[in-house]
């Protein structure tokens, strides 16, 4: 019912910045709740961020001040800015948004920050 695709990864220095991009094939993120949501290896999957339909948005502790949740919903696009990146921030980085209970996630996208 929802394609989900992130774009935006890749490697970057400790310190440094990358703006994740999430794409969903239908218009969603105005009448849903949408979140970011990362995996490092070994590890469970970990909520980021989040922003609902009114724009209220949550951000994990380890994040806060650092990365923003956005969106766009003309272009059906949200968005992750991530900023002072560190290394324990290395993940694969997935967007969600529910429809109807049913989960629909991305692809991921890879994030590796060197020190």
């Amino acid at each position: 019912q929802v394609q989900l695709v992130e774009s935006g990864g890749g490697l970057v220095q400790a310190g440094g910045s990358l703006r994740l991009s999430c794409v969903a094939s239908r218009s969603i993120f105005s009448i849903n709740d949408m979140g970011w949501y990362r995996q490092a290896p070994g590890k469970q999957r970990e909520l980021v961020a989040s922003i609902s339909r009114g724009g209220l948005t949550n951000y994990a502790d380890s994040v806060k001040g650092r990365f923003t949740i956005s969106r766009d919903n003309a272009k059906n696009t949200a968005y992750l800015q991530m900023n002072s990146l560190k290394p324990e921030d290395t993940a694969v980085y997935y967007c969600n948004v529910d429809v109807r209970r049913v989960p629909f996630w991305g692809q991921g996208t890879q994030v590796t920050v060197s020190s």
